[in-house]
């Protein structure tokens, strides 16, 4: 049986500046038979208004507590640690840790920090690390779909440089950090046997939530996917279709077949 379903954006949803044909539709139908809907992101370069604000532009209603993102995950161990934050992300994410102030010493954040990462900015964070800070980890993928259609180096490779450098592992926030995925499903009451997970990241969106413990996962021939994929990562998707309607259509016909 299916109770919940877990959506990623990026890819799924839209793709650059464009929402994919048929997404704003295919969401609508989830929400017409009762699915409830979690949108789990990994974006760590636009601040969690700002995705609201792009997804309403899409002709999406979200509220904010049907979107995670990493920052968010990143703000509650922070204050449940009661660490600062010592930020190397894109600019317009640091709006989502503002006023963080610890008493318990310093955590280093990392994001995808596009143009920000360069030797300066890494050395001061390896300094940081190797001077006792916590090392948070956003994401830890290892590219993104640009702009230009085209994939590049996404937070991954930095996060592992900087553990190479530090001896120091980073704790991973966002997908596939198991808990992220649970995080949401809790909040609306679905048991992880019950989710399944829609993505076009065979490795973090796929066998990331399956590793979690859900017991479906949709991946999609859109965004990032690459043919063969499905093929890549263990544990393989449920199912590989070709976009988001076409999940839909998979994710409500399973709904009625499976015990």
């Amino acid at each position: 049986m299916i109770s919940g379903v877990l959506l990623d954006l990026a890819g799924v949803i839209y793709d650059g500046g464009k929402v994919i044909p048929g997404a704003t539709d295919a969401v609508a139908r989830l929400r017409e038979v009762g699915l409830p809907i979690r949108f789990v992101s990994n974006t760590t370069r636009s601040n969690k208004q700002a995705v609201l604000d792009r997804l309403d532009g899409f002709g999406l209603s979200v509220t904010r507590s049907e979107l995670f993102t990493p920052a968010q995950a990143a703000r509650e161990w922070l204050g449940q640690h009661n660490r600062t934050p010592c930020l190397l992300v894109d600019p317009d994410l640091v709006a989502d840790f503002h006023d963080l102030v610890g008493g318990q010493g310093k955590a280093l954040v990392v994001g995808d920090a596009g143009e920000v990462f360069n030797y300066q900015t890494l050395n001061r964070a390896f300094r940081e690390l190797i001077e006792g800070a916590e090392f948070l980890a956003l994401a830890s993928n290892r590219t993104f779909q640009d702009v230009d259609g085209k994939r590049s180096l996404d937070a991954g490779a930095f996060v592992t440089a900087l553990e190479f450098a530090s001896r120091k592992a980073a704790i991973v926030l966002g997908k596939p950090s198991p808990q992220f995925f649970l995080s949401a499903l809790t909040s609306m009451n679905c048991s992880k046997m019950e989710a399944v997970m829609v993505g076009d990241d065979a490795e973090t969106d796929i066998a990331g939530a399956l590793r979690a413990g859900l017991s479906e996962a949709v991946l999609v021939r859109t965004g990032k996917y690459r043919l063969g994929d499905e093929n890549l990562f263990k544990p393989a998707p449920t199912a590989t279709m070709d976009d988001i309607s076409a999940a839909v259509d998979w994710i409500i016909a399973a709904r009625s077949i499976l015990p």
